[in-house]
C-alpha cells in the first residue's frame, strides 16, 4: 500500500493517533504536513496544491493508493487495525474504543467553537465537566481505557491531553488535568512507552510540553 497522511505540522491528536499507529506498525507512509496558507485553499477548493482531493475540505485526510479517506474516526480506525490497536473482529470492543474517540471530539469541538473572547469561567466549567465525565468512565482496575487492550483510544487520550495541557490554548491552564487521577495515570503510562518516546523524540517540537507529572 502507498499511504499518505495529510495534516498540519503540529502534533494534534486528530492526526497523531493515526501517525503513531502507522509508526508503531512499521508501515511506511508519507507524513505530509501542509501550511495554514495551503489549508485555506483546501477549505475553498477541496484540493491540495498538488491536486490531491480533500473530500470534505478538512483535515486530517488519508490517501491509500488512489482512495481518499476523510474524518478522524475513519482514518484512526483504519490505521489502528494495521497496528492491532483496533479490533478487526470484535464489534463490542470496537464500540468501547469509539466512545472515547467521540468524547475527545466533543471536547475539541467545544474548544474550537468558542471564540477566545468568550472563554470565561463557564467555558472552563464546561471543559472540566467533560474531563470529569471522561475520568469517571475510566476503570481504575484496567491497564488501559478498554480493559487490557492497548488501543487507539489510549493514544488519543494521551495525545489530546498533550494538547490540552501544553499551554497553547487560550484560557486553558496547563494544570487543568491535575484533579483527574485516572486520566493522568493513563497519560503517564502511554508517555513512558518506548515507542511513544521514540515518536516524540523524532517528531515533536523541542519546546512542546506535556504536563502530566
Amino acid at each position: 500500500m502507498n499511504i499518505t497522511l495529510i495534516y498540519f505540522d503540529f502534533p494534534f491528536w486528530r492526526a497523531e493517533v493515526s501517525r503513531i499507529s502507522l509508526f508503531l506498525s512499521n508501515t511506511e507512509f508519507e507524513d505530509k504536513r501542509i501550511t495554514s496558507e495551503e489549508f485555506q485553499r483546501v477549505q475553498e477548493n477541496g484540493v491540495l496544491d498538488d491536486g490531491t482531493l480533500i473530500p470534505f475540505h478538512q483535515l486530517p485526510c488519508l490517501k491509500v493508493n488512489d482512495t481518499i479517506i476523510a474524518q478522524t474516526g475513519a482514518i484512526s480506525r483504519f490505521c489502528g487495525k494495521l497496528a492491532n490497536l483496533y479490533p478487526k473482529n470484535d464489534d463490542l470492543i470496537a464500540a468501547q474504543i469509539d466512545q472515547f474517540i467521540d468524547i475527545l471530539t466533543d471536547i475539541t469541538t467545544l474548544i474550537s467553537s468558542t471564540q477566545v473572547e468568550n472563554r470565561d469561567t463557564d467555558f472552563l466549567k464546561s471543559i472540566n465537566r467533560k474531563l470529569f465525565i471522561l475520568n469517571k468512565a475510566m476503570n481504575k482496575n484496567n491497564d488501559f481505557v478498554v480493559k487490557d487492550y492497548f488501543s487507539i483510544a489510549d493514544i488519543a487520550i494521551w495525545s489530546f491531553m498533550c494538547w490540552l495541557t501544553g499551554g497553547n490554548i487560550a484560557s486553558v491552564p496547563k494544570d487543568i488535568a491535575k484533579n483527574y487521577d485516572y486520566i493522568l495515570r493513563l497519560c503517564k503510562k502511554i508517555d513512558n512507552k518506548d515507542i511513544i518516546q521514540k515518536w516524540v523524540n523524532k517528531t515533536f517540537p523541542k519546546k512542546y510540553s506535556r504536563n502530566f507529572y
